[in-house]
């Protein structure tokens, strides 16, 4: 079965650009090797990813996401079977609160900062699909 699941943290510390580039090597690096295709989003200490996948395969990336010592506040906030994936051609991407992304970021929120807690699932799809069809700037 593949599913898809959306979850959002906080990040436990301040990351610079060396840790954020780590990241998104190690994500891509570990997602390819097992089938695991998404985004990832930082903005504001916060992280929202949305992961793609066999199920099982899925469950336990965010397993290990949950031991990395980089996130607090583990939280999922949208999860369900999809007929295909959003992001079949790469295994994570990411995308940063940068200025050229700002627009994109307040328009699914209901506050002035970006805040996935507060997102509804259909907000969620919503904001992600807008990325996959372009307008955003991807990092790495």
């Amino acid at each position: 079965m593949l599913i898809q699941l959306t979850y959002a943290s906080h990040s436990s510390r301040a990351l610079g650009p060396a840790d954020v580039k780590d990241i998104l090597q190690t994500s891509q690096r570990n997602n390819s090797a097992v089938g695991v295709t998404g985004a990832l989003c930082l903005a504001n200490g916060l992280f929202l990813q949305q992961l793609e996948g066999d199920r099982d395969v899925v469950n336990q990336v965010y397993l290990r996401i949950l031991k990395d010592s980089r996130h607090t506040e583990p939280s999922i906030l949208d999860f369900g079977e999809i007929a295909s994936r959003r992001f079949s051609n790469w295994n994570m991407g990411l995308i940063s609160s940068i200025a050229e992304n700002r627009q994109i970021f307040l328009k699914y929120s209901r506050k002035s900062e970006f805040d996935p807690y507060s997102m509804s699932p259909s907000s969620l799809r919503g904001f992600f699909d807008e990325i996959v069809q372009g307008g955003v700037r991807w990092i790495g």
